[in-house]
This record gives C-alpha cells, structure tokens and sequence, in this order.
C-alpha cells in the first residue's frame, strides 16, 4: 500500500535531512571509509575524555588511557561484529559469502556485543596493570556515550539502519538504491541515527551530572550507563524497520536491551541497600560522634575588681564632765573597794 502513495508523500513532506550520496571521503588520491572515520573520531573523543577523567581521579594517565583503549577498542570491534554476524547470519548473507564476515567496512557492528567484549578485555587489562578497577569503571562510563554519538554517523553515511516513514522536517531522505523492500517510493525515514545520537551526548551528560550529585561507590557509575543506555535502545529499537530476529512482538535487540536494563537497575538497587564494609565503618564512627555529649561552654565571668583596703576607724571613748554637784567623785569612792577596818 505505501508503494502505491509517492506523489501524496512527495507532497507531505516540507523538509528533509539529505543523505551523503557516497560514503567515503576523497583528498586527493586518498579515499577515507566515513564509516570507519566516524567509529575512529568517537574512539578519539572516547580516550580523551577517559584520559581527563584518570588523571582527575588520580588513578593513572592519558597514556594509560590510550594503551588500555587500543585492547578494549580492538575487542569491542571483534565482539560487534561477531553480535552482528550471529544475529544476520541468513540476512546478511553470510553462508554463501563467508568473506564478507570481515567487510566491516560495510556496517554491521552489534553495540552489545562490543560493550561485552570490550569492557571484559578492559577489566582484564587494568588487573594486569593493577589499576583500580572500580574507579577506571566509572572513569570511563561517560566516554562510551559520548563515543557512540560520534560513531552512530557512520550509519547516516552509508544510509541505514534508519527508522519508519515520516514526513517530520528533520526526516531523513534516503536514495531509492538504499530503500527497504515495498518502501522504494518513500523518500524519507525516521532519522534513527540522529535520535541514538543525541541521546548518547544525553546520557554522557546525565552520567556527569549523576556523579556530582551523588556519591556513588566505584564502578556503579558504569551500571547506570548500561541502564540508561539500555532505554535508549529499547525505544530507538522500536523505530527501525529493518529486519531483525523477533519475538512476542519485540525485536531481538530489544528483547537485550531490556535484559540489560533490569540487570542495570537490579543491581544498582541491591547494592544500594547491601551492607559494604566501608559503609558499616562510616556508621559506627557516626555513632561513637552521636554518643559523645558536646561540653556547654561557660559563660566568661568578668574579673573582680579588687576592694581597697579601709583604715580601720578609731573609736573615739566619750568624755564625761563632772557634774558640778561632785556626785560621780563620791560614786567613785562607793565603787572603791571596802578596806576591812578590823586589821587596822
């Protein structure tokens, strides 16, 4: 029925994202791959931000950085495309052409099975370094994001894995030669790349914003990652019309991304309420400070002023005058004592 409307379509639609009409880049005689350009420009931008991140931890350097990306980078390719191969083995074609197992070129990398592969090999190789495991987790968890917002372009360039008709103005117009079967009159799509995209450089900002907020134990910033991206997938998923391995009316890729997501959010809530030694040790000192009765401080006391001493006051003994009529002289001789006469 869709075959049958391109003149209504062509009239709907009032803009449209254009597509490259080639999907390598010429300078001169050199000929770049764009789709491997966009995966290596992500994988810079990736590095770099991880390398910034070590070193703000204090857990390694940029070099550090660099060798530990060129094992996971190399792994995460092997993995997504063995993903890709695996779940496209009749629809890519791969039994009667086994060569084209190796033409990566041509698009067809599994984004979980290169985050498999590659954080694997990335924990094998911080072990072996002896690198903090935990915080190197969650130093990279932002730049795998932001690589993949890079790297989703290399689909715009060779026109694919685009999502359902659409007539938005940022629809994506794709050549006749790229159409899925019994769409080959439609001329735009649902612009999936650009969603995936976007909302990469949204979870990389959403995971920094995370991890200022809250204090997060090491390596749990990855897990929160893997379960945003997961929703990410799942809804993006849900756009594309390429075909895809289903079942109970999901895609195969949503069907992981929702075994990831609640795997993510499990976890991330079980350890929330586990009791971790460094936690239990942050309590008790907690309460041995609780226990401890603040002393009240006193109120200064002004100094006393010391009293001057007093001269003791002479009491001045009253003078009695003689009454004129002699009666204390003659009170003072009956006071005198009384001579007995009789020994004279």
């Amino acid at each position: 029925m869709i075959a049958h409307m391109p003149a209504v379509w062509a009239n709907v639609v009032v803009g449209s994202i254009p597509s490259p009409s080639s999907n390598a880049l010429k300078i001169g005689p050199l000929r770049l791959n764009a789709y491997g350009l966009m995966i290596a420009l992500g994988v810079i931008a990736g590095v770099w931000l991880l390398g910034r991140r070590m070193e703000k931890l204090g857990i390694g350097t940029r070099d550090d950085a660099s060798a530990m990306s060129i094992w996971a980078v190399a792994a995460g390719v092997v993995g997504s495309r063995l993903y890709h191969v695996v779940t496209s083995w009749q629809d890519g074609g791969f039994p009667g052409h086994p060569w084209k197992i190796f033409a990566i070129w041509q698009g067809g990398l599994g984004i979980p099975g290169g985050l498999l592969f590659g954080i694997g090999t990335a924990i094998w190789w911080m072990r072996k370094h002896h690198l903090p495991v935990g915080l190197t987790l969650t130093a990279a968890a932002p730049a795998l994001p932001l690589a993949q917002a890079i790297g989703r372009w290399g689909n715009w360039w060779n026109q694919e894995l685009f999502g359902k008709p659409s007539t938005l103005p940022w629809a994506l117009r794709i050549d006749v030669a790229h159409r899925p079967l019994n769409y080959e009159n439609v001329p735009t799509f649902t612009p999936t790349f650009l969603y995936e995209s976007l909302g990469n450089l949204g979870v990389c900002g959403l995971l920094l914003l995370i991890e200022r907020r809250f204090k997060l134990r090491p390596g749990r910033l990855l897990a929160c990652y893997l379960a945003l991206y997961a929703a990410l997938r799942f809804w993006v998923e849900g756009l594309r019309i390429d075909d895809a391995h289903k079942g109970l009316g999901l895609r195969l890729n949503q069907w992981v991304a929702l075994i990831v997501f609640f795997l993510a959010v499990g976890f991330l809530i079980v350890d929330h309420y586990r009791k971790h030694p460094d936690r239990v040790a942050e309590t008790a000192e907690a309460a041995e400070t609780a226990e401890v009765e603040p002393v009240e401080e006193t109120a200064e006391v002004d100094p006393v002023e010391p009293v001057e001493e007093v001269e003791p006051v002479e009491e001045e003994q009253p003078q009695l005058e003689p009454p004129p009529d002699g009666t204390v002289g003659d009170a003072a001789r009956s006071e005198a004592p009384v001579t007995d006469l009789s020994n004279e």
